[in-house]
């Protein structure tokens, strides 16, 4: 684990941007970024084009350690290479910003109200070769959608339980459980998930270190006593479909929870765009972005 990307993520002012669309979502993320379908006739092609729009997004002159603390890249994306060096060694040695890994491979189908991990084939080649990377954390997301004990309890001892992997392996896990938006019991969601998480960190080591990635809370300042709890290393907010104007809303009601917003960090910008445009319009996300997340 490297010290100084750790006391950086647990200190400084910032927040975490969220480059890692993978699978049925790049092609989204492509038609959102103005390029359609009809340019790639092949999966290498279409990660390809989604390799390119990532890389401008990181070269931009507006995405810098002064506004940002991480970026969460898809495994094929750690794999590449931005001006001849792996993207891992470009984010911390050009940019200063530390790098993630998404290390999920999607949801299973709803069952007792929540959305469980895939069994992920190959973790401990995946995480030595994130080491090998220098990646220094990882990512993994499940989606709870109702009120369901069970369910809910299946959610965090599967996050807890790839956590500690992903922690023998020298890597700094996020667990994300997302509570959906659209929940009818989004409240209650928060408050039995918040008990469950805080009961198994009791449990940890004291030298444990997990950030944890959630849903902004209905009620405000709801996750403090988790912010604060020294076994967390940061609290961040995914933005959950929320359009980032609302996201960024939400976010200023919730002290020291900072973001890790994907759609709503790329929101407008297109391919089609001139590199002033742009930059500009990046720039101008990142500052709003960052100003709700030092909140």
């Amino acid at each position: 684990m490297n010290r100084d990307q750790l006391e950086r993520m647990h200190s400084d002012k910032g927040f975490i941007a969220a480059l890692d669309q993978s699978g049925g979502s790049t092609p989204k993320a492509l038609a959102s970024y103005g390029i359609s379908s009809d340019a790639y006739d092949s999966e290498e092609k279409m990660f390809n084009l989604v390799h390119e729009m990532r890389t401008r997004i990181i070269k931009s002159p507006a995405f810098t350690n002064k506004k940002i603390l991480g970026a969460i890249l898809f495994e094929r994306t750690m794999d590449s290479f931005i001006d001849n060096m792996y993207t891992a060694d470009f984010l911390w040695e050009k940019k200063g910003i530390i790098p993630f890994l998404k290390i999920d491979r999607g949801l299973l189908d709803q069952e007792d109200g929540v959305q469980l991990m895939k069994p992920i084939p190959g973790l401990t080649e995946l995480l030595t070769r994130a080491l090998k990377r220098n990646i220094f954390g990882t990512k993994m997301r499940s989606v709870i959608k109702e009120f369901n004990e069970s369910g809910i309890e299946k959610i965090v001892n599967q996050q807890f339980e790839l956590g500690a992997q992903i922690s023998g392996h020298g890597l700094v896990p996020i667990l994300e459980p997302e509570v959906d938006i659209h929940s009818p019991d989004k409240v209650k969601c928060e408050q039995l998930l918040l008990d469950m998480i805080l009961k198994h960190l009791s449990k940890l080591n004291d030298d444990a270190k997990i950030i944890f990635k959630l849903t902004i809370p209905t009620e405000p300042d709801f996750y403090s006593k988790l912010i604060s709890n020294p076994k967390v290393v940061r609290v961040v907010a995914l933005s959950g479909g929320y359009s980032r104007e609302e996201a960024n809303k939400k976010l200023f009601a919730n002290h020291q929870l900072i973001a890790s917003f994907s759609r709503a960090l790329v929101e407008g910008l297109t391919a089609q765009q001139s590199d002033d445009e742009f930059n500009n319009m990046l720039g101008d996300a990142i500052e709003s972005i960052y100003q709700a997340s030092i909140s």
